[in-house]
């Protein structure tokens, strides 16, 4: 679901690509790639993640050039909300699964904020919650 941005302009466009790049940091290939990350994220970059920690870019970028075994989730629930112009607020929710079983075992909430700069959508603000 998408709400049009406040210029009254078609959002489709940009909320589809928002999804394709909150879907490419679910990628282990992208997840990697030091210039990819520093590329998609801002350089003030801040995370609260699930776990209670605090993230910035250059911790972000360190921890997941080490990351060995992740599992990418499945997006679900995905929407997007323009707060302006160039400013989105997108907001869905992660599972994982067991998967001989198909039974959901984590799942979390996320947010986040990109903003549009210079032509390129760059995230600003993550969060991740664990729910039920």
């Amino acid at each position: 679901m998408t709400k049009s941005d406040p210029s009254g302009r078609s959002s489709e466009r940009a909320a589809s690509q928002l999804r394709r790049l909150e879907q490419s940091l679910l990628d282990s290939a992208v997840r990697h790639d030091g210039d990819r990350l520093r590329q998609l994220l801002a350089e003030d970059f801040l995370e609260f993640g699930s776990s209670g920690r605090i993230w910035t870019r250059k911790s972000i970028i360190e921890m997941l050039a080490c990351e060995t075994s992740f599992q990418p989730p499945a997006i679900e629930e995905f929407q997007v909300n323009f707060l302006a112009e160039k400013v989105a607020l997108v907001t869905y929710r992660t599972v994982r699964t067991e998967p001989k079983t198909g039974e959901r075992l984590v799942c979390s909430l996320r947010s986040s904020i990109w903003v549009r700069h210079e032509g390129e959508w760059r995230m600003r603000f993550h969060q991740g919650t664990r729910t039920t």
